[in-house]
């Protein structure tokens, strides 16, 4: 099978009309456990002329044992780069949609602290809704695109420095709690995780408000 290659074709093109690309994508929106993450990295047109970090490719197509690798080269490529985070909390609280919002909003306020101005920039966003300006993004560009994390070299850098991020973070809080195996699901609905749910019940990072017990096995 032929795995995708991301290019930089798309950001090649926004750069002519704008300062910066800062591309994001999101890790753990189907969880069962833990936050959502939004990676966000920043393009220039600089940076745009420069080879690809060997090994990008959306975070799903990394091999988990290169993905370290893969994150630090993709975060010395781009200019910046920040992840944000919103709560298993956070999401009972306000929804899904919103605290993906949230946690974007965050990762960008991150690149702020930075020196970035994101209202310079465009943003990216895999998928087909924007879900950063109803959160309270009004004064930023952003444009939606369907399989960014695949096809656009900025957005799987977001990508893999968000799932590397949360993977991490998910394995400390295996320590935690271990009858949940948080170290090898991440927080998905593995067999063995709602196995451990029915015996144990819920943590405090599981999002309670989901309909757990019944979810679907995704992987």
């Amino acid at each position: 099978m032929t795995v995708a290659v991301p290019r930089l074709t798309v950001e090649r093109r926004l750069l002519r009309e704008h300062a910066l690309v800062i591309a994001c994508d999101e890790v753990g929106r189907g969880a069962l456990a833990g936050p959502v993450a939004v990676g966000a990295a920043v393009i220039d047109v600089a940076r745009a002329r420069r080879r690809i970090p060997e090994g990008l490719r959306d975070s799903k197509l990394v091999a988990e044992h290169h993905r370290h690798a893969v994150a630090e080269r993709a975060a010395g490529w781009v200019g910046a780069s920040s992840v944000g985070w919103a709560t298993a909390d956070e999401i009972d609280r306000v929804g899904i949609i919103r605290a993906l919002g949230l946690a974007a909003l965050r990762a960008i306020a991150d690149l702020r602290a930075q020196g970035i101005v994101p209202e310079e920039a465009i943003v990216i966003l895999d998928g087909n809704h924007d879900y950063i300006t109803p959160a309270g993004g009004g004064g930023l560009r952003v444009q939606p695109i369907v399989k960014a994390d695949r096809d656009c070299a900025s957005a799987a850098a977001a990508s893999v420095l968000a799932k590397v991020a949360r993977d991490d973070l998910m394995t400390r809080l295996h320590e935690e709690h271990p009858v949940y195996r948080w170290e090898r699901n991440k927080g998905y609905a593995s067999a063995e995780h709602r196995d451990a749910i029915r015996s144990h019940g819920l943590s405090a990072h599981h999002r309670a408000s989901w309909a757990i017990a019944d979810a679907p096995t995704l992987f």
